[in-house]
């Protein structure tokens, strides 16, 4: 055996060389999207499935009013009535059902969205606590007493106001 047999050989002058973007797995070979094939049928399903926390959320709402409107009705035509205590506390069920979506719904968010929800509602924790603190000492100098009903849509709207304000924050920091 020769020196010359056992180096590489060299490729024939016959064979052309590849470039590099023939071939298929290359980077340089520009490729196109498949086209999408659209099912009419399956649009509302797809829809569905996007909205459905926000569906679920606008139904049970609707539920708490109807359940409210008609509690206040009826706990309203029988004052006298011993079990219009607990008629007056129906719409405490469709409510509770707004606090488990919301939990649900915070659970399924990823680490970025938790962190803002986060920082949102212990801005409104500390804000309502702050003002229904504040109002109290306001009440015994001579303001009207604070419905305690108010304190919950108090603290939804703080927590809508704490999103807003991390929003804000989020777009002009970049």
């Amino acid at each position: 055996m020769s020196e010359q047999e056992t180096a590489f050989p060299s490729p024939p002058a016959e064979s052309p060389v590849d470039p590099l973007y023939s071939h298929a797995a290359s980077p340089f070979i520009r490729t196109e999207a498949p086209t999408p094939v659209l099912v009419p049928a399956l649009a509302p399903v797809s829809a569905w499935v996007t909205y459905k926390t926000q569906i679920y959320f606008g139904f049970t709402i609707l539920a708490y009013l109807m359940v409210l409107a008609g509690s206040i009705t009826v706990v309203q035509a029988n004052r006298g009535a011993s079990w219009r205590y607990l008629v007056a506390v129906l719409p405490v069920v469709p409510a509770a059902l707004v606090i488990w979506l919301t939990v649900r719904t915070l659970g399924r968010l990823d680490e970025v969205q938790k962190r803002t929800q986060m920082q949102a509602l212990g801005f409104a924790l500390a804000a309502t606590g702050l003002l229904t603190f504040g109002y109290g000492f306001l009440e015994g100098v001579g303001l009207p007493h604070l419905n305690p009903t108010f304190v919950l849509p108090l603290m939804a709207l703080l927590w809508g106001l704490g999103l807003l304000g991390l929003d804000l924050r989020y777009r002009f920091r970049r």
